[in-house]
């Protein structure tokens, strides 16, 4: 397509959450610069510490990125040498968009696909090395089902974006969503703490580490700056040892929970 063919097609969507570049100046429009700057200090966030653990590249990797909104994510999964990616999102504007993404990128249509739908009810035929799984856990009540579903599909390393939860312990606070249009199942959701996303990950065989914030610019980033949001590698078998790991603050255990497991407490507290 030419390039006043592909401005008209971005044009004709009311709006657009990633700032996409292609030749001939041709971007698709954000709502201001802090956003874009957002998502490119996001990649240098967990992207490119999901690079690490896999050598570099995605090379011989399938990725199945949930929520994928207009494909960034899945993009830079290809780009990075993935040989194949699966994008699931509940709206289908962004179906379209991630499908005009990577047709104007010239991505060969072997290495992708896009499909409208309900991460919960969807059903996937296929198994993945790597899962995206990018702010998707705070909008959900399903955490348990989550990561259910991640392991069914035979995933091997998870990335993980996600609002936390500063409660003490490893819990999940009750929230609500802001916008209804962005929740999974239900508005009231499930908010994990730091440490709840690292147990809840050892339930199913997954280490995880809680990745060091790197950012140089936090322009559009108050979330992240403020400890609200944070980003976890999870892996079955891949080494871990050399990401940046943020430091877990250490809260004292709730009487009740003693109370209820008192073995528990005891390992908190020899911890």
């Amino acid at each position: 397509m030419d390039d006043q063919e592909l401005q008209d097609r971005i044009a004709a969507f009311p709006s657009w959450h990633y700032r996409f570049e292609f030749p001939g100046g041709v971007s698709t429009p954000v709502s201001h610069d802090a956003q874009a700057k957002r998502h490119e200090q996001r990649r240098r966030y967990f992207f490119d510490a999901l690079l690490q653990v896999t050598g570099g590249s995605l090379e011989g990797h399938r990725v199945l990125d949930l929520g994928c909104n207009a494909g960034l994510w899945s993009l830079h999964s290809v780009e990075a040498g993935a040989d194949f990616v699966l994008g699931i999102d509940a709206r289908q504007t962004y179906i379209d968009q991630a499908e005009l993404v990577f047709e104007a990128k010239g991505i060969d249509p072997a290495r992708y696909r896009f499909e409208q739908g309900n991460i919960f009810s969807h059903a996937f035929h296929e198994s993945f090395d790597v899962v995206l799984c990018l702010g998707i856990m705070d909008v959900t009540s399903k955490p348990v089902e989550l990561f259910e579903l991640m392991g069914a599909v035979g995933a091997e390393i998870l990335v993980i974006d996600t609002n936390v939860s500063r409660a003490a312990s490893s819990f999940f606070e009750i929230s609500s969503v802001n916008d209804p249009r962005n929740v999974v199942d239900h508005e009231l959701t499930l908010v994990p703490t730091t440490e709840a996303v690292i147990e809840l990950a050892d339930q199913f065989g997954f280490q995880a580490v809680p990745l060091a914030q790197n950012m140089t610019d936090y322009a559009g980033m108050d979330d992240y700056r403020h400890q609200r949001r944070m980003a976890f590698i999870c892996a079955k078998t891949a080494s871990l040892s050399a990401l940046p790991r943020a430091s877990v603050p250490r809260h004292a255990v709730p009487w009740w929970l003693g109370a209820i497991n008192p073995m528990r407490r005891l390992q908190r507290l020899r911890g």
